[in-house]
């Protein structure tokens, strides 16, 4: 019998291997964006939260920005969401006019999209 692999069978061998790669690759991808989504909406809702206590805390229930939540230390970092982008913030808000609307821009970072993560649809 014939021992070794000729150059044919190792290309085919390597091309199928790239092929499951490429899909693997494929599907992972498909998990870390919505993995990126579940994480905004996670990051939402924490900015809806640390805004109530910031009511409790001061006279006016709206802060200039969302930064101050981070001053104040009601947050731990900064305010953005998973695409490095501003969270857009308005109070009090059109939507939630107890407290303030928060938008993340989703994965296209437009406003107004489709793909918007909007604190008032959590």
């Amino acid at each position: 019998g014939q021992l070794g692999m000729t150059l044919i069978e190792i290309m085919v061998v390597v091309a199928i291997i790239g092929l499951l790669m490429g899909t693997v690759g494929v599907v992972a991808y498909g998990r870390f964006q919505r993995a990126k989504v579940t994480n905004a909406k996670q990051i939402v809702s924490n900015m809806k939260q640390a805004l109530v206590h910031y009511a409790m805390d001061n006279k006016d229930p709206c802060p200039t920005d969302l930064k101050v939540l981070h001053t104040q230390k009601l947050i731990d970092k900064d305010p953005k969401d998973p695409w490095g982008e501003e969270l857009i913030f308005k109070c009090p808000g059109e939507h939630d006019t107890e407290s303030a609307d928060i938008v993340s821009k989703g994965p296209d970072k437009k406003e107004g999209t489709e793909d918007d993560i909007k604190s008032w649809e959590l």
